[in-house]
């Protein structure tokens, strides 16, 4: 019995033995590979644990002890030799690039290349980690005075080594490489410096985290420097559309996980990227409006809710630019406006400044002969029968052809509006209405004449200036060298709105067509008149100008 009792006790302690030695013990497997490809031949000796060597298929699995430091890899045909150091969680599956770089990740754990620590800088310097001091010392030293080239070896023994230590070495590691990609010479060297660049971004988001952070700093840094003008041979056509397609990507990632939190830069370049791309073909009129309204709804976000004044005060200046951005793209056509506004005009029914400036696009984008434009000006002049209000009204009735409505309401707002310019648009379309619907061209050209002084740039104006004048000569009275010489003053019009970029194109095609209709050289010696001199047309006209044939 007490043998019974002894052999049982034996078997007991036998298991107990085992089960401690199991537990006791890790398995680390992986694959080694030699510049992108699986490594036969390669030695895999894990520190006071087991060995094995690599077959064809590169792979390898290893038992280590709590007490185990590092693995060794070994290529048998040279023995030459590299470490990985293992940190207390190094368990799983780790990869190990003996030469060039990983295919791509994989394992439960981590995936590493060349001889790296994972430790952080606090662990290394209370280690007393002599290597990582004196790379650190040297580099951040020379990083200080501004010396990235002599920083850089030092730098990248960090980074390659210990690439877990600090978030510094990101930081530091951009500048570094924004000097050298600015100070190439060659597009070759500068892509080559970008690529690192590139790399380190990715490098501090598996190390670090920050996804959403870091892919907008990304998508900045590769759009600055792949367009940057001082490139040699800029970059067009197809190669175009990648680069700005990569950098778009990154930035619209990114604007997906940061929200309302992202950096308004990111914000403002998504949608400059996003206009480009839309008139280069490769993205979709839906996409353009879609982003629009993100970056509109994010910016709003931190307007209304964010507790930093001058982050703030940035938005509300970086928001104008992104209206403009969005409605010169070429899809904010009328259904993409309607669609985007009207749900918006349902939540700000009763929001005045809201529906102004909602209008105001409408009209820009020439959308406003729709029912929403109609719903949202009545509603506006209810809330506040102010001299834009009423603006929109006689705009509204125009459209209808109610006339004397229309004129009520133009004369309304220019009696009641104070803002130079918007006064000036106000007369311009009271002078519209005079010319277009009834005819009357004195009292049109001298309420155009009143919208250039208030609004020199009004190029509009002086367009219908000269559509006036050019339209009179058939009543005009006098010989017809009288009659002609009117459009000697309505090209001097249509010359003054050509300065302007929004009428030069338009004014230019007047000017041209219109010259045709100049008096003749015989009618003009008859009169004694000679090519450069000045001439005064009469009647209500009275303008002076310039002989020429």
């Amino acid at each position: 019995m007490k043998t019974l009792s002894r052999i049982g006790f034996l078997f007991a302690l036998i298991v107990f033995a085992a089960i401690n030695s199991a537990m006791a013990q890790k398995t680390i497997k992986g694959t080694v590979y030699m510049d992108g490809e699986p490594a036969a031949g390669v030695t895999v000796e894990a520190h006071k644990g087991s060995t094995m060597m690599t077959s064809f298929d590169g792979k390898y699995e290893v038992t280590v002890d709590p007490k185990s430091k590092y693995i060794k890899y070994t290529l048998m045909a040279t023995g030459e030799s590299k470490r990985f150091d293992l940190g207390e969680n190094s368990v799983g599956e780790i990869d190990f690039a003996f030469t060039g770089s990983l295919p791509g990740e994989g394992g439960s754990e981590e995936v590493v290349s060349g001889d790296v620590s994972l430790k952080s800088q606090e662990e290394l310097l209370t280690e007393q980690n002599k290597e990582f001091m004196n790379q650190l010392s040297l580099y951040t030293e020379f990083y200080k005075q501004g010396d990235y080239q002599s920083a850089l070896p030092h730098w990248k023994i960090l980074y390659n080594k210990y690439p877990k230590s600090t978030s510094n070495i990101y930081i530091h590691g951009a500048k570094i490489y924004e000097s050298l990609i600015e100070n190439a010479k060659t597009d070759a060297e500068r892509d080559k410096y970008l690529d690192e660049y590139m790399k380190g971004y990715d490098q501090r988001l598996k190390y670090f985290g920050g996804k959403g952070f870091i892919l907008g700093r990304k998508g900045t840094a590769w759009l600055k420097y792949k367009l940057d003008e001082n490139r040699t041979t800029p970059i067009e056509g197809e190669e175009l559309k990648q680069v700005m397609q990569k950098g778009y990507d990154w930035l619209n990632e990114s604007v997906n996980e940061e929200k309302a939190q992202s950096e308004l830069p990111v914000l403002l370049l998504l949608m400059q990227t996003t206009r480009s791309l839309f008139k280069l073909g490769t993205l979709p009129k839906e996409t353009v409006v879609l982003n629009y309204e993100k970056t509109n709804k994010y910016l709003n976000e931190i307007i209304a809710k964010d507790t930093d004044k001058d982050r703030v005060k940035s938005a509300v200046e970086i928001q104008p630019y992104i209206e403009n951005l969005f409605s010169t793209s070429g899809a904010a056509d009328c259904e993409a406006l309607i669609s985007i506004f009207t749900p918006q005009f349902e939540e700000n029914i009763n929001d005045a400044e809201f529906i102004k400036s909602m209008l105001r696009r409408l009209r820009k984008a020439k959308c406003d002969e729709s029912e929403l434009a109609e719903k949202a000006t009545t509603k506006l002049y209810e809330l506040e029968p102010s001299a834009e209000a009423a603006f929109n009204m006689a705009h509204e009735y125009l459209r209808k052809d109610d006339l004397v409505n229309a004129k009520k309401y133009y004369d309304q707002a220019i009696s009641q509006e104070t803002d130079p310019k918007l006064l000036a648009s106000y007369y311009y379309e009271r002078s519209l209405l005079l010319y277009i619907k009834e005819s009357k061209y004195q009292e049109a050209r001298d309420m155009a004449r009143k919208a250039i002084s208030l609004d020199p740039d009004l190029c509009e104006a002086y367009m219908l200036i000269g559509d006036i004048y050019a339209a009179s000569s058939r009543s005009f009275s006098g010989t017809n060298l009288e009659k002609s010489s009117i459009f000697w003053v309505a090209v001097d019009y249509y010359n003054k709105a050509r300065r302007v970029d929004d009428c030069s194109a338009e004014a230019a095609n007047k000017a041209s067509d219109y010259k045709k209709y100049f008096p003749n050289k015989e009618d003009a010696f008859m009169e004694g008149l000679q090519d450069g001199q000045s001439y005064k047309v009469g009647g209500w006209i009275n303008e002076t100008t310039t002989v020429r044939f």
